[in-house]
């Protein structure tokens, strides 16, 4: 299986859509069409902080990640704050969000004048082993931070 990591298109809109209302119900969050909308412009507008990349296999879009880059106080150069990563459920399983994730890093560091120091993410605990990778710093919530050494053998 061919996994292509892209930007979002315009055309890709009805099939990010579909998946977006199932992350937001999955959450028990359902989006008003105004902030649905606002956050799709905003992956389109390459002047935009709002980044989206959407997972695509076989010409159909299968997952999305949206980030945020911002400013930190910690460091000289922005931050990818990855904040909403989801994958048809159809499509789990299969390095998907693990594709997104490292296509997502390797972007941030190659990215001339938006090269990011690392992707922090926010996410609930039965989402923690899809994110075993090295460099990933996961924090809950809650705020307390775990590094890859709590995700090992996930």
């Amino acid at each position: 299986m061919v996994i292509d990591i892209r930007e979002v298109r315009p055309h890709d809109k009805a099939e990010w859509l579909q998946l977006w209302q199932g992350y937001t119900r999955f959450y028990g969050s359902p989006q008003p069409e105004e902030v649905t909308e606002c956050t799709w412009q905003r992956m389109l507008d390459v002047n935009s902080s709002v980044l989206g990349r959407v997972a695509v296999v076989d010409d159909a879009v299968v997952g999305f990640a949206i980030c945020v880059l911002h400013e930190g106080t910690w460091v000289t150069t922005p931050i990818c704050y990855l904040e909403d990563l989801f994958v048809d459920p159809a499509f789990r399983g299969q390095g998907i969000a693990r594709t997104m994730i490292k296509s997502l890093q390797s972007e941030g560091r190659t990215k001339a004048g938006r090269g990011c120091t690392g992707i922090r993410a926010v996410i609930i605990p039965p989402v923690i082993c899809m994110m075993s990778l090295p460099q990933l710093t996961i924090t809950y919530a809650t705020g307390s931070r775990l590094g890859p050494e709590a995700v090992r053998g996930c």
